[in-house]
């Protein structure tokens, strides 16, 4: 599973989406020093392209865990319906990745997550995690073990018909 945390570093977030096709993904976070990472929420694709073109809420790397976010862009600004200029898009990717400036720079994504995400845990039934994705609308689902952390992520797709046949029967089958 592909996962995101609260403060996430530039270069390695320009990285994922140039490398993945993902619609979204999970955030995730560690309490305390000693303690795994749990699930706060989930970020859209689109709401990281959208950060990632506003280079001006970039901040340095703190040792502590305050994160000024001085400038949050606003809801009109991240919430967008259409998609992102691609060719420009690309090219921030790759100035990102290659700029060894960016290491440096983070991303506070709190602000942006949406701290309402729906989560099933990993031994839930199939059969109602249908029905959820059905009744919501939902692209994506986190799973979550019961100490709330990210175990796996459940798409629209894996749900289709033929596919989960599929893998029920591979599963199923004798070894």
């Amino acid at each position: 599973v592909r996962v995101l945390h609260l403060k996430e570093n530039v270069a390695s977030l320009a990285q994922l989406l140039a490398s993945t096709s993902h619609a979204g993904f999970p955030v995730v976070c560690r309490p305390k020093p000693d303690h795994a990472e749990v699930f706060q929420g989930t970020i859209k694709r689109l709401e990281l392209c959208m950060l990632l073109e506003n280079e001006h809420i970039f901040e340095p790397e703190t040792n502590d865990d305050s994160f000024s976010s001085s400038h949050p862009l606003s809801y009109e600004k991240i919430t967008v319906e259409k998609l992102p200029n691609l060719s420009r898009l690309t090219m921030l990717l790759n100035r990102y990745t290659t700029d060894p400036r960016y290491q440096q720079l983070f991303i506070n994504l709190e602000p942006y997550i949406n701290k309402s995400a729906m989560s099933v845990q990993a031994h839930f039934s199939l059969q109602r995690t249908y029905i959820i994705f059905r009744t919501l609308g939902l692209r994506h689902l986190t799973v979550v073990d019961p100490q709330n952390r990210v175990v796996g992520v459940i798409t629209r797709k894996d749900l289709m018909p033929f596919p989960l046949e599929e893998r029920l029967r591979l599963q199923l089958a004798p070894q």
